[in-house]
């Protein structure tokens, strides 16, 4: 008897009853979740998620107990959310070994022939090398240079003298001091001196 072939994949478990994603990639070291989804019919089934490159022959890593509560098995775990008809796989650490062929699958009763099979999608795994952080560079924070203080400064010449009395000798209105002021004080003074001088008169007599 021959039969259309989409009426053909009605009989073949499995067919449109489980999506999934088709391949996931992650990076080493980090988690990677994916979801597979179901249909109402497959509620309280246990799911499971395996790998290898054919469904008919991928081992179980990890699966449900009909319930929602989370299976941990290792790095990996999976959760069957019934009202989102959604199965949740996560893979923690991600290392290059993770990477290959897996399987979201439901296990159901058939009867055991050929076309027996319980339904399933592939995933495909891929792992890249984690992106190595930007360095860094820490820049050390420059220290100004203290700048000594002049004892002379913002103080007057008053307060610097009695302070500092050695630094007015070494100033420069003090040296224009030694050298214009004094001359022409001891000059004034001879001029004055020569002025009153005892005049003497006649006969040597004053």
């Amino acid at each position: 008897m021959w039969l259309p072939p989409a009426l053909l994949l009605l009989f073949l478990p499995g067919c449109f009853s489980l999506t999934g994603p088709g391949s996931v990639s992650g990076t080493l070291g980090s988690s990677l979740s994916l979801q597979c989804q179901y249909e109402e019919a497959y509620k309280g089934y246990n799911k499971y998620w395996c790998r290898g490159q054919y469904d008919t022959g991928c081992t179980s890593i990890v699966e449900t107990k009909g319930g929602e509560k989370e299976e941990r098995n290792g790095r990996v775990s999976i959760r069957d959310s019934a009202d989102d008809l959604t199965i949740t796989v996560t893979i923690e650490n991600l290392s290059e070994d993770d990477a290959g062929s897996y399987w979201c699958k439901i296990q159901t009763i058939w009867i055991l022939d050929i076309w027996s099979r319980d339904p399933s999608v592939p995933v495909e795994v891929y792992v890249s090398p984690a992106t190595p952080a930007p360095r860094e560079t820490t820049v050390p924070a420059t220290t100004p240079a203290l700048q000594r203080a002049d004892p002379g400064q913002n103080i007057s010449i008053k307060e610097a003298s009695a302070q500092y009395p050695w630094s007015l000798l070494s100033s420069v209105p003090f040296l224009l001091l030694i050298f214009l002021k004094v001359p022409l004080f001891l000059s004034m003074l001879s001029a004055v001196l020569w002025v009153n001088r005892p005049q003497q008169g006649p006969g040597g007599r004053q």
